[in-house]
C-alpha cells in the first residue's frame, strides 16, 4: 500500500518541508529585528510577539509535524532507503538536529515575550544560519547519496 501511495507521500513530505524551513529562516530573522529595533512594552514590541507567535504555532509546528510524519512514512515503505548507505543516517542525525534548533527556537520566542533570557541580535542572526547549514547536509545527502 506504501508503495503505491511514494509519489504523494513523497510530494507531501516535499511541500511541507519547503514550509518548515520558510518558517525556520524567518523566524530568527524576526527575532534579530525584535532585539535590535524594537523597545520592550511598545506596540511594535506586541506586533512583534504576535507575528513571532502565530509563525511558530500556525506554520512552523504543523510543518515539523507534516515533515516528520510524511518522512517517517516514506523510510516505512519497503525498498525505498537502503540503511546499509552512510546518507540516510547523515540525513536523520541533521533533521533531529534541525528539529532541536526548532526547540530552541520555540523556547527563544517565549524568553523574548517574558523578556527574561533573549539573547543579543547578534546571536540570533549566527543562529539564523543553523537551518541553512542543516539543509544543505540533509538535500547533499538525499540528492547526491555520498558513500
Amino acid at each position: 500500500m506504501l508503495v503505491s501511495l511514494y509519489p504523494w507521500i513523497k510530494a507531501l513530505h516535499v511541500i511541507s518541508i519547503i514550509a518548515w524551513m520558510a518558517a525556520m529562516f524567518y523566524l530568527p530573522r524576526l527575532y534579530v529585528y525584535h532585539m535590535e529595533e524594537v523597545e520592550r512594552g511598545t506596540p511594535t514590541d506586541e506586533m512583534f510577539q504576535r507575528m513571532e507567535r502565530k509563525l511558530l504555532k500556525i506554520i512552523m509546528n504543523p510543518a515539523m509535524i507534516a515533515s516528520w510524519i510524511f518522512g517517517l512514512l516514506m523510510v516505512a515503505t519497503p525498498g525505498m532507503i537502503d540503511w546499509g548507505s552512510v546518507w540516510p543516517w547523515v540525513k536523520a542525525a541533521a533533521v533531529i538536529a534541525m528539529s532541536g534548533m526548532h526547540g530552541w527556537l520555540a523556547a527563544h520566542r517565549k524568553k523574548i515575550a517574558s523578556g527574561d533570557g533573549a539573547l543579543p541580535g547578534r546571536s540570533y542572526r549566527i543562529a539564523n544560519e543553523v537551518p541553512t547549514l542543516l539543509m544543505i547536509v540533509i538535500v547533499i545527502s538525499v540528492i547526491v547519496k555520498p558513500v
